[in-house]
């Protein structure tokens, strides 16, 4: 029986609520401003984690970007090093001494002396 009388009593007994700091709970319109606070900075925290994953993403499109440009010169480099190659050839094809020789007595006419004597004075 005296178990059955604490659990009555127990169960009569008026509900204590939590004691809160009076600083940190402020009523406004009914709610805690503790929960106020806490959404407030949850959404700070968001659009800082927000802002700092745009840079990211924003400064990886800046990277690869580059790198698009960066091999786009490395082709286009080594197009005009094929081509200069190609023109070092064909300028020495042009400067050898059999084409000029060919074009001086073709085209202009000359001819190669047979023998040549030189005479020097005493």
């Amino acid at each position: 029986m005296t178990v059955k009388r604490k659990i009555k009593n127990y169960n009569n007994q008026p509900q204590q609520k939590p004691v809160a700091n009076e600083a940190s709970l402020t009523l406004i319109k009914g709610r805690p401003r503790l929960d106020h606070l806490l959404r407030s900075r949850c959404r700070v925290a968001f659009v800082i984690f927000a802002i700092l994953a745009m840079a990211v993403v924003i400064r990886h499109g800046i990277s690869a970007s580059r790198g698009y440009a960066l091999v786009a010169t490395q082709n286009q480099a080594q197009q005009l090093e094929l081509e200069n190659e190609r023109l070092r050839v064909e300028i020495a094809k042009l400067k050898s001494p059999e084409r000029i020789k060919r074009i001086a007595e073709d085209e202009l006419g000359m001819v190669v002396p047979r023998k040549m004597y030189f005479s020097h004075e005493r």
